[in-house]
């Protein structure tokens, strides 16, 4: 091949993907510290690659003229699309993606990305109170208590966008992230249902600059919704199999109740013990699947 017709790829160690809706008064002051940290990494090269997902400011314009590659959104597509765009366009053999409105510490990127060897994924967990409210913190202490038993595994912090990641393995889930503000949580478990090691280091999240896009009560319920459809794609027997004993000891309770106060066994007791067989038999139809879907998705790596 002549090496003249090769087309040259500028390829880079880190590519730190900041999606961005009408950020104008914070991605400045966030680049310009990330421009200085980075600096600091000599042995590394990186790129800033800034999502623009539909602002109607000059979120764009700063993050130019900082130094950052910028992607527009023609109108808002969520914060999960401008993340999955961010991946797209990034060259980096390492994904930082950290939000851009202050709340995450330019100065913690480089403990994420030392803590990256050996790992697939490096998540920067909330200390307890930093940068949200008791409402906040209430909800994601429900929603880690839920992946960790999904997942069989500590989550120490399900929702946190501030995250280093070996691209090859982010790539691989690209297609499963929602354009919402739940792309966290669908990362998160898919990593650990691959079984991918996932680290977790302690950052302070500071409070933002801007009013926050997120709905507490709207996007909680998709938080939920990602859970559970994410625990049935990757784990569907820690969801059914619980359900279904339920029923089987619920039928089972009752029997032995009628039983004893009126000899008889009830329609009642025999529709939960159908109930409880049914969701046991979709358990293991469900859990076959999702092995013949890993190993499918394994070997055309």
């Amino acid at each position: 091949m002549n090496p003249s017709r090769v087309s040259l790829v500028r390829m880079v160690d880190v590519s730190i993907i900041l999606p961005a809706k009408n950020e104008e008064a914070a991605i400045g002051g966030v680049l310009g510290r990330l421009h200085a940290v980075m600096a600091t990494r000599g042995h590394e090269t990186w790129e800033f690659v800034v999502v623009d997902d539909g602002s109607t400011d000059g979120t764009s314009d700063v993050a130019s003229t900082a130094g950052a590659r910028v992607v527009r959104h023609p109108y808002s597509m969520g914060n999960g699309a401008a993340i999955k765009a961010g991946m797209r366009a990034a060259q980096g053999e390492t994904f930082v993606m950290m939000d851009a409105d202050g709340q995450h510490l330019p100065e913690d990127v480089p403990r994420l990305l030392d803590a990256l060897p050996g790992y697939g994924m490096v998540v920067g967990a909330r200390t307890k109170g930093t940068g949200t409210g008791a409402h906040r913190g209430l909800a994601n202490w429900v929603y880690n208590s839920l992946a960790s038993y999904v997942v069989n595994r500590k989550v120490e912090d399900l929702t946190s966008g501030f995250r280093a990641v070996q691209a090859e393995h982010a790539r691989r889930f690209i297609y499963l992230l929602p354009n919402t503000f739940s792309y966290p949580t669908t990362i998160t478990l898919a990593f650990f249902r691959s079984g991918l090691p996932v680290r977790y280091v302690p950052i302070e999240a500071k409070k933002r600059i801007g009013k926050s896009h997120i709905s507490v009560l709207r996007d909680g319920t998709r938080f939920l919704m990602i859970i559970l459809r994410i625990a049935t794609l990757f784990s569907p027997l820690r969801v059914f199999l619980p359900v279904s004993v339920t029923f089987f000891l619920a039928g089972l309770g009752w029997y032995v109740w009628t039983l004893t106060t009126e000899t008889r066994f009830t329609n009642a007791s025999l529709l939960a013990f159908m109930l409880s067989v049914l969701l046991f038999a979709l358990a293991l139809i469900s859990e076959q699947v999702a092995a013949l879907r890993f190993d499918r998705s394994e070997r055309e790596r």
